[in-house]
């Protein structure tokens, strides 16, 4: 059908509808969050224990994560249908012209810039404000599903992306808040992994669905599951180092009393929060800012260029059974998340970071040096793909997790997100290449530049990085501590 004024008005509607919520979100005094700091002091928050508080909390992050992760997912599903109907270019339609990745390269794009947005609105309005910020934005931008015009459903995905972007940031910086410092790091690890689950959910409704109301009705889910999100805002307190922070000590007072911690009256100087992001590579925080940023450019780069273009590459070297091989190489990887998520908690955040870093440098020169004799062991293929759908996936939590943990309250969400913005920032490189050349990257190729990006990648983290295990945020955030000794 056409695209008429009346579907126009409604988008222009939709667009202002989000800016007016923002809008009341914000603090009334612009000042508000950066005047002073808090004469309080939370470390108790570390030592209490796991409560039911926290175990709905977790619930609730869990039920984000996968909603969050549910949507780039989905692309993988929606270009085939897309590009029949639309008439473009992809390996099942390969006579049209503009190809049918420009919608992945407009949602990745869109989850760069919310990655960044996001980690501004989190430590302008709150984390919880920003949570429920991105539901709503789910909500709007499930119009995709009804776009008769390919340009118009650019657009929207663009949208659709920045409000993708910024929940997984927020998300583990409200986790890291709020956590005991014993269990935080491997509990985050596990919440931020679950790619599987959402891949698992994602490919069943596509499966269920799409063929009774087509590719459109994978984008119309963002509905639901928007308001799902919103509902559960109940179990999604705000951080109490936030409001302590912030100056919003009674606030404080009432969240640290509903995780069973009490809010010490200790006396802590004054001083005025810088509010701008170019504080993440000043000081001592410059050299892990630059760490994180190349460790998460480096897993996008493989995750999108080795992932997304897998299925096409293992039939074009004879495996007509593609999707049975990575079907069974995540479902082979699915314990290494929690594997991960121990030695993160219980063995060392650093050295877990280098041995990720370092398995996946790994596998991928397999890649590399096997080559076309990868075409005949199915076997082998399917060991060695573990890495880069498991691996890779929870090197990125794993470093979001980190990110969200060394930088002080008040820029802590703005860590985050520059953390998530550098993963997606990596595939938004090489599907933007893609694009234009209508070329599908080869394994050797994506392997060999992912691995030299992994083997640098180790040698900074082994130089740079410091341990974070089990202890607490504000002694990881002071200055000084990042120059501490290595554990």
């Amino acid at each position: 059908m056409p695209m008429d004024q009346t579907m126009i008005l409604g988008m222009f509607a939709i667009v202002a509808g989000l800016l007016i919520s923002l809008y009341g979100l914000l603090p009334r005094s612009a000042n508000a969050l950066a005047s002073r700091m808090s004469q309080l002091e939370v470390n108790t928050l570390d030592d209490v224990k796991i409560s039911s508080a926290h175990v709905g909390l977790l619930i609730a992050m869990a039920f984000a994560v996968t909603i969050d992760v549910m949507k780039p997912t989905t692309l993988a599903f929606v270009m085939p249908g897309m590009s029949l109907e639309y008439n473009l270019w992809s390996p099942i339609n390969p006579h049209a012209t503009v190809p049918v990745s420009l919608i992945a390269l407009a949602a990745i794009t869109g989850t760069v810039l919310g990655s960044v947005l996001w980690g501004c609105l989190g430590d302008r309005i709150g984390r919880r404000a920003s949570i429920l910020y991105a539901g709503i934005g789910f909500i709007a931008t499930s119009i995709c599903g009804a776009m008769p015009s390919f340009t118009w459903n650019l657009a929207m995905c663009l949208l659709m992306g920045m409000c993708v972007g910024g929940m997984l940031p927020i998300c583990y910086t409200l986790l890291a808040e709020t956590m005991p410092a014993k269990y935080r790091g491997a509990l985050m690890v596990l919440i931020g992994a679950d790619v599987a689950g959402a891949y698992v959910i994602t490919s069943w409704l596509a499966a269920a669905l799409v063929p009774i109301f087509s590719w459109r009705i994978l984008w119309l889910i963002g509905l639901p599951t928007g308001l799902a999100l919103i509902a559960l805002n109940r179990w999604i307190p705000e951080s109490p180092r936030f409001l302590v922070a912030t100056g919003r000590d009674a606030d404080a007072h009432a969240v640290m009393a509903r995780y069973g911690a009490q809010i010490k009256e200790i006396p802590i100087p004054a001083a005025a929060l810088d509010d701008h992001w170019t504080e993440l590579f000043r000081g001592t925080f410059l050299a892990h800012t630059l760490v994180i940023i190349w460790i998460g450019f480096g897993s996008g780069l493989v995750l999108f260029g080795l992932n997304l273009w897998m299925p096409t590459n293992l039939r074009q070297i004879g495996f007509s059974d593609a999707d049975g091989i990575l079907r069974n190489a995540a479902l082979w990887g699915l314990p290494s998340t929690f594997i991960v998520a121990w030695l993160y908690g219980a063995w060392s955040s650093r050295k877990t970071i280098i041995l990720l870093t370092s398995v996946i440098t790994v596998a991928l020169f397999a890649f590399v040096f096997l080559g076309g004799s990868l075409a005949g062991d199915r076997l082998l293929v399917a060991l060695l793909m573990v890495v880069p759908i498991c691996g890779v996936s929870s090197l990125s939590a794993v470093v979001s997790v980190y990110a969200s943990e060394i930088y002080p309250t008040h820029m802590r969400a703005r860590g985050g997100g520059l953390a998530a913005a550098s993963t997606k920032l990596g595939g938004l490189v090489v599907v933007a290449l893609v694009s234009s050349g209508l070329a599908t990257p080869s394994t050797q190729s994506i392997a060999l530049v992912g691995a030299a990006s992994m083997t640098f990648a180790s040698i900074l983290a082994l130089i740079i990085l410091i341990e974070t295990r089990s202890r607490r945020l504000e002694q990881l955030a002071e200055r000084g501590s990042l120059q501490t000794e290595r554990q």
